[in-house]
């Protein structure tokens, strides 16, 4: 199976902000405020793929209450 988008789960933190794990990849990051999330979220998948050309163009968050 071919993945077209990258999804990740958002959870809040017990201990306060929010984490995101990405399915179908091992990428992992947290943030103090969904904002700062985002950014985190495009700066790991930045440092998953090796090339530029092979980050996926969807990216969508799930976000758990």
């Amino acid at each position: 199976m071919k993945v077209k988008e990258i999804i990740f789960i958002v959870e809040k933190d017990p201990e306060g902000g929010y984490n995101a794990k990405a399915l179908y990849c091992s990428i992992f990051t947290e943030g103090e405020s969904l904002e700062e999330l985002k950014e985190n979220i495009k700066g790991a998948i930045k440092c998953h793929f090796d090339k530029e050309e092979d980050i996926l163009p969807l990216i969508r968050l799930q976000i758990e209450n």
